[in-house]
């Protein structure tokens, strides 16, 4: 079997990929630097050139191949090889007619736990939410703690440090006693804290028992990072933006996280995610993949948390919910009470519609970031 072709499928918010083989099996990825999808596309017809003809099942082989020719790094790339990563594996499942996570060692259980977002920056109606989603299932709802996604400018109050925080801490307190203890709080401050401010609403909220606080600072200085998770109790959750198992080795050797949040369709596919889920159980560390993607972004990390033992809890993202975009798929998801059944069919264990970019008018999602009372640039 060689591969044939690679084509690009477009569709909704997302950029997904099809390898073809000579046999008429093919495989599904998508790509995950979702604000340069262009660029991505562009490096995946660099990697294409290199692919064609090539035995599609020496998928360790192609990866570094990839990650190690003409030694540049970052997102796109990474994305781009993430896609075709992911392609391959769900190729040979269908070849061999197993499921990924047979390749891979076997099931460690049968249904994956998932938390869906509350997208509410008031304390009453953030409470709402996770009482709805309880009412759905649930047990987990992400809480944000950063800017409303609905604006892009902050308030002048929005700026002063006691404001700031405690006005975070009581969206925690509302939360949590609408709730009671028998639900998980996934704080979602997404970077937008100053190590300072980090600190000090981690230990007013360590009383509500969140389950954790995700990436309380841009992720960029790992010992800035571990310096805050040395001062809390909470535990911090990290790594959606690495793009190197080496990244996610340094959280964990300088004690910076609990919890490692790979994107399989950044950080180099199913076969960066596997190894990097190994380091993190050498440090007794646990895994929640980042997943605010598509239908096959969700299906490769059900794949990943299927056969690894330190997985904790997977993101289901709230587009699959309320967007619409079960139908991309020839046959949705099994829920059962806030639970995704793992799938069992070959491959990645799904298909996506036909001519979906149809169906899905393609619509990139633009790039923006907040501005502060003064003028300047504001973390989200």
């Amino acid at each position: 079997m060689i591969i044939t072709d690679i084509k690009l499928i477009p569709a909704s918010k997302y950029l997904f990929v099809k390898v073809e083989s000579d046999e008429g099996i093919y495989g599904i990825g998508e790509m995950g630097a979702w604000g340069y999808l262009d660029a991505c596309a562009g490096a995946l017809q660099k990697l294409k050139t290199y692919l064609i003809g090539k035995d599609p099942s020496r998928i360790e082989h192609h990866f570094n191949y990839m990650y190690r020719s003409m030694y540049f790094r970052g997102s796109v790339i990474l994305s781009a090889i993430s896609a075709v990563d992911i392609a391959l594996w769900d190729l040979l499942g269908k070849k061999l007619n197993v499921p990924i996570y047979q390749l891979l060692g076997g099931k460690t259980r049968d249904k994956v736990r998932t938390y869906a977002p509350v997208f509410e920056s008031e304390p009453e109606k953030m409470a709402s939410g996770c009482l709805e989603l309880k009412e759905q299932g649930f047990n987990a709802a992400r809480l944000m703690m950063c800017g409303s996604i609905n604006t892009d400018t902050v308030s002048r109050d929005d700026g002063v440090f006691a404001r700031k925080v405690t006005d975070y801490i009581e969206r925690v307190k509302v939360c949590r006693e609408a709730v009671g203890d028998n639900f998980d709080l996934c704080l979602e401050v997404h970077r937008s804290m100053s190590p300072g401010e980090a600190i000090a609403f981690a230990r007013g909220v360590e009383k509500y028992t969140p389950l954790f606080i995700e990436d309380p600072i841009a992720p960029d200085s790992v010992e800035a990072l571990a310096d805050v998770a040395g001062r809390i109790d909470i535990p911090v959750a990290t790594g959606e933006r690495a793009v190197s198992i080496q990244e996610m080795e340094s959280f964990c050797s300088q004690r910076a996280a609990k919890y490692l949040r790979p994107d399989v369709c950044v950080v180099g596919g199913i076969t960066a995610a596997k190894k990097i889920a190994a380091i993190a159980e050498a440090h007794y560390v646990g895994i929640a993949p980042h997943n605010p993607l598509g239908p096959v972004s969700t299906a490769a990390c059900l794949q990943l948390d299927a056969c690894i033992p330190n997985f904790l809890i997977q993101e289901f993202p709230s587009f699959y919910h309320a967007g619409g975009e079960a139908e991309m798929m020839k046959e949705p998801f099994k829920t059962e009470e806030g639970y995704l059944i793992i799938p069992d069919g070959p491959g990645l264990g799904i298909e996506l519609i036909d001519d979906l970019e149809n169906v899905f008018k393609p619509k990139q999602r633009s790039i923006s970031a907040m501005i502060a009372h003064d003028g300047s640039v504001y973390d989200r």
